[in-house]
């Protein structure tokens, strides 16, 4: 099979222009996958870390690097919670951070489905979340 064939190697360039938009939008001072545990954490105050995890869809120890680096910066706040887990919730700061994100995400999006009809955007979401097993 020609690798421009191979549903890997397209969903990994599929993946560079996705972080390369974002890189654009947004600098390099938040990830990707940072915005997304700072947007289940605005949807879900509190959570606490294994279930963010799931939300995310990351390992348990990839989602604590993450929460700490994010602590560090001051844009989350972690509580003990009872057997060692944590609570976690967005800071003020970390607020303000992913409000200012927001109004980019949408062109961000748009600029990196661009290339596809409308009807063909739909029917590739639908399929990605057939893919990753949502809905």
């Amino acid at each position: 099979m020609p690798l421009q064939s191979e549903p890997g190697h397209l969903i990994r360039r599929a993946h560079q222009l996705a972080v390369s938009l974002f890189r654009d939008a947004h600098g390099s001072q938040v990830t990707p996958v940072q915005y997304a545990i700072l947007c289940a954490l605005h949807d879900n105050p509190g959570i606490d870390q294994v279930t963010l995890a799931e939300r995310v869809a990351l390992d348990t120890s990839t989602t604590a690097d993450i929460a700490t680096r994010l602590d560090a910066k001051g844009w989350i706040a972690r509580a003990l919670l009872p057997r060692r887990q944590r609570s976690l919730s967005l800071t003020p700061d970390g607020e303000a951070v992913l409000a200012a994100m927001r109004p980019r995400v949408a062109p961000m999006y748009h600029q990196l489905l661009a290339p596809l009809e409308p009807s063909e955007q739909q029917e590739l979401l639908r399929l990605l979340r057939k893919l990753v097993q949502i809905d």
